[in-house]
């Protein structure tokens, strides 16, 4: 009898953990670049994260864009030198209930 009532118990306080993330959607985290290749970042001290567990932002990567230009003619290809560097501060949001972090943005800047 004891044992049902424990299997209960332990059930109610798995559905009250399950509401409780299901009423945040995402968490924000903020972290540190340690490596830039391979890319790690160090999220709050706590845990580093790989290649594997990051999805990064065009805020964050480089990047090809096509831009025109005042003073010369026509459209013309730019790369943007964007990627993240070892020692810059990050902002992250962790996919509800996923092994997945978002990098959103630098914190900061020079």
């Amino acid at each position: 009898m004891l044992g049902d009532a424990n299997g209960l118990v332990e059930a109610m306080k798995i559905a009250a953990r399950n509401e409780r993330e299901s009423s945040k959607p995402v968490d924000v985290y903020f972290g540190e670049v340690i490596s830039k290749s391979p890319l790690k970042i160090n999220v709050e001290q706590k845990m580093i994260l790989g290649e594997a567990q990051l999805i990064l932002t065009r805020n964050v990567t480089d990047y090809t864009t096509t831009a025109s230009v005042q003073w010369a003619s026509g459209k013309n290809v730019f790369q943007i030198y964007n990627a993240l560097k070892a020692g810059e501060k990050v902002i992250l949001i962790r996919q509800q209930g996923g092994q997945k972090f978002i990098v959103i943005d630098r914190i900061g800047g020079k």
